[in-house]
């Protein structure tokens, strides 16, 4: 099942006890978020291959999305993105981060509602994610509010005037400001931040638990911000839409739930490797040794460069046909002076 359905069909309210009264409180969990996702217009399904090259333009030490930042926009008010959790995993482990599996490698999925003012500029994020075969939905307990116009020095603002200074989570890697330290901040969910308050936990607790949950959301921002910059390019994205009206009939005559429609999105074609010999083995010049480039991102006016990760050095290890993948983008001072 698709995370999407998962996330629609769960009836399953979050009750826990009040650490402070002992009444029982509601949280606001996957339950509370079915509705809008249902009612969501756009809804993307990443295939395995995009979900693996978003992982390279989000993770690789040498993305660049802070030079990318006026090209980002979220093309609609409410947004439905979501993606298997393995490759994802594969990805994170292959760039150093900690990435813990128990539930997850057999068939977990993850995903985020996206909600955004009109021109996709200003907006939140909320994520969940499904343990192994998809019984269990859970939704995180915080949120991610976002400005992409902020500017250096500035605070984003939020969307919904909730006060409260938000946590600033940065990409140690960068050697400059990033995107994520700019225009992205994180705050307990209302009902969570009410949770927490009453519970009375120390600083250490507290920073221990803000840490852990951080963990479920900030990991999930540079994903989702390469996948909307390959979304705005020119060429967009390979997709195919899924519509499911006539499953669902069958599904509606035995009395079962619907499953709701969605567009899965694929990888473009890249460069591979072309494997060859060295003409002269026996040559006298020394190759340099072989070894692995890093991708990174390039950004020259309105068209961003992926130079795609690749191996460099002796020919008789194979040589590349194409290291360069270019998108193109329209003039976003054009689209935002419009909007």
């Amino acid at each position: 099942m698709m995370l999407v359905d998962g996330v629609a069909q769960c009836r399953t309210a979050l009750a826990v006890q009040d650490p402070a009264g002992g009444r029982e409180i509601r949280l606001n969990g996957a339950e509370s978020c079915a509705q809008q996702v249902s009612g969501c217009a756009s809804r993307y399904v990443l295939s395995d291959d995009l979900t693996r090259l978003c992982a390279h333009l989000a993770y690789s030490k040498g993305a660049r999305n802070l030079a990318c930042a006026d090209l980002l926009h979220v093309p609609a008010e409410t947004l439905w993105v979501e993606w298997c959790h393995a490759p994802w995993q594969r990805a994170l482990q292959h760039y150093g981060f900690y990435t813990p599996t128990e539930g997850l490698e057999c068939g977990g999925r993850r995903g985020a509602l996206i909600q955004s003012s009109p021109a996709g500029r200003r907006g939140t994020v909320r994520t969940f994610w499904s343990v192994g075969d998809g019984l269990e939905v859970i939704a995180s307990s915080m949120e991610a509010y976002f400005d992409l116009d902020t500017l250096e020095g500035e605070e984003p603002e939020s969307p919904d005037g909730r006060r409260g200074p938000g946590i600033r989570v940065r990409d140690g890697e960068c050697r400059g400001e990033d995107i994520l330290a700019r225009c992205f901040r994180f705050r307990y969910e209302r009902t969570w931040s009410e949770y927490y308050g009453s519970a009375a936990l120390s600083h250490l607790e507290n920073m221990a638990v803000t840490r852990h949950v951080l963990g479920t959301i900030a990991i999930d921002i540079p994903l989702l911000l390469a996948f909307l910059l390959l979304l705005a390019s020119r060429t967009s994205l390979p997709r195919r839409v899924h519509t499911l009206e006539r499953l669902n009939r069958s599904r509606h005559r035995s009395g079962r739930v619907p499953l709701l429609d969605h567009t899965e999105v694929r990888s473009p074609v890249l460069p591979e490797y072309l494997v060859c010999h060295s003409p002269d083995p026996h040559g006298t010049r020394r190759s340099p040794r072989l070894h692995h480039v890093r991708g990174h991102l390039m950004r020259r006016g309105t068209q961003v460069f992926w130079r795609v990760p690749h191996l460099r050095g002796s020919a008789r290890s194979g040589v590349i046909r194409t290291r360069t993948v270019t998108w193109t983008f329209d003039d976003p001072s054009v689209r935002h002076a419009s909007s």
